[in-house]
């Protein structure tokens, strides 16, 4: 039973470093999350000095909904290939959702001046990197 918790805790420790270096990356990356598919955040934060746009309750649902939207790419991806990422642009703030395997959502959120392809470039490369 240890060694399972053990495992968990690596887990959610690899997480938070991969959610540090994506901030690292990048100073308009405002946050980087990685939920499983319950919505449980399992690692990542806000950048330090930074306060949420949004209250507690709204961002909840935003994860709950892109979890929703991410069981539901699933069942297009014997069609179409696995998604690989989702990007929403509203007036204020970029929200990116990258697709970690079958378990993992990584949920980031940018100034609206960053550069999407660089964005997204840097968070595969990391997470190649990382997965490896």
């Amino acid at each position: 039973m240890q060694q399972l918790e053990d495992e968990k805790l690596e887990q959610v420790l690899d997480y938070e470093r991969f959610c540090s270096q994506i901030l690292d990356t990048d100073p308009k990356i405002r946050f980087a999350k990685v939920y499983d598919q319950w919505a449980v955040r399992v690692g990542g934060g806000m950048r330090e000095g930074l306060e949420s746009l949004l209250s507690e309750h709204i961002e909840n649902e935003l994860v709950n909904l892109s979890i929703i939207d991410w069981k539901a790419r699933k069942s297009t991806a014997k069609v179409l290939g696995k998604t690989k990422y989702a990007m929403a642009e509203y007036d204020t703030i970029k929200r990116f959702s990258f697709y970690l395997g079958d378990d993992y959502l990584l949920l980031v959120s940018t100034e609206k001046e960053a550069d999407t392809n660089s964005v997204v470039d840097k968070v595969i490369q990391l997470y190649y990197k990382n997965h490896n």
